[in-house]
């Protein structure tokens, strides 16, 4: 039970402290979780089903805070196609929980979620002093240590101590003995103020993709989309993007996020290369945007598409709680989330009368 004396709730007692972030997150969550109230039913029940087998498996092993987190708030950690939680052991957490309120809390939790799945033997590939991206924009995390004979492997200096914790389809869960960052934190942080220090890695850059050879990878992971789009009601699509997928990669080589608007119908496909090329760029932005964010915009704000002379518009009805882009509603949100990603369902093809020319 809090003690009242308290002044403030993050100077208080483990479980109360822990109480409010638990609190945070699941309301942060019901409110993302509204915003995608149209999503996809099997992309849900998929995303709940993995995310309360971790939950499972994390509990047996005595990771009971990091369980129930991943229990009440999947999205923060299954955000990505693909993820590595490091699930930070309770007695770790209980001394951190202290310092931290509940939107820095968040941020170290995506500190230690990767958009990669990393089972310990793709782990043990990695040389020592690999580095590796996080959900953290900018923020990577270090293999300090790799001992294949040992069977020990150390990000951050901090043990990987329950290894292969939980393995199913794109998710991988890890148990770490304590945080990538450091535990000596102020009693109070401010919102503007850094607190996550990421190690040094001078041959990645985790905005470009660069990984521990220096060698450039195409950020944005067009199978992965085209697999998606087809296995999910819009194969239409998926086929006119695929047909049209050299030209973009051509022009836009250093691609890094997408955001794109997917119809069930597109009945453009049999059009010429060049003017269909047009049509789909004009359902691609070259920026990542979640529903939330999109709904955060002013109403009417210009969104810059792949088709360099045409932008789009997104409205805001607050009335009906729903989002239009040029007049078309998104009536599935967020329905594919990878770091680099989204895809947003539309209730039809975006109009084409303002395309002009057929250049690609």
């Amino acid at each position: 039970m809090a003690n009242s004396s308290c002044s403030h709730w993050w100077h208080c007692p483990f479980y109360f402290c822990m109480s409010v972030v638990l609190a945070f997150l699941a309301v942060t969550t019901n409110l993302h979780e509204d915003a995608k109230s149209n999503s996809t039913p099997s992309i849900q029940a998929t995303r709940r089903g993995l995310s309360l087998n971790a939950s499972k498996a994390l509990r047996a092993h005595g990771f009971n805070v990091m369980a129930t987190l991943l229990q009440i708030s999947p999205e923060l950690f299954l955000s990505s196609s693909e993820s590595t939680i490091f699930a930070i052991q309770d007695s770790s957490i209980s001394n951190i929980s202290g310092h931290l309120p509940p939107w820095a809390m968040k941020q170290l939790l995506k500190y230690h979620t990767s958009p990669v799945k990393l089972p310990m033997q793709e782990l043990f590939k990695k040389p020592e002093g690999s580095c590796l991206s996080t959900l953290l924009h900018d923020k990577i995390i270090k293999i300090t240590k790799n001992d294949g004979a040992k069977h020990e492997i150390e990000i951050n200096n901090v043990l990987i101590s329950h290894p292969d914790v939980f393995l199913e389809g794109p998710f991988s869960v890890h148990g770490v003995l304590g945080s990538f960052s450091s535990s000596d934190l102020p009693g109070h942080i401010d919102q503007d103020w850094n607190f996550i220090h990421p190690p040094t890695c001078e041959n990645f850059n985790q905005s470009r993709g660069f990984n521990s050879t220096n060698e450039m990878k195409n950020f944005v992971r067009w199978p992965s989309i085209i697999q998606f789009l087809s296995a999910n009601g819009f194969v239409q699509f998926s086929i006119g993007l695929q047909s049209v997928l050299d030209g973009i990669v051509e022009d836009y080589a250093d691609l890094n996020s997408v955001t794109i608007f997917a119809p069930p119908y597109f009945t453009f496909i049999a059009m010429p290369a060049p003017l269909l090329g047009r049509v789909v760029r004009l359902h691609v932005l070259p920026q990542r945007f979640t529903y939330r964010e999109l709904a955060l915009l002013p109403d009417k704000s210009p969104l810059k598409t792949l088709l360099s002379d045409e932008n789009l518009e997104v409205t805001i009805s607050v009335s009906k709680r729903s989002l239009a882009i040029d007049g078309v509603e998104i009536t599935e949100a967020d329905i594919f989330s990878s770091r680099e990603a989204v895809i947003h369902g539309i209730s039809r093809a975006l109009s084409v009368e303002k395309i002009s020319g057929t250049s690609r």
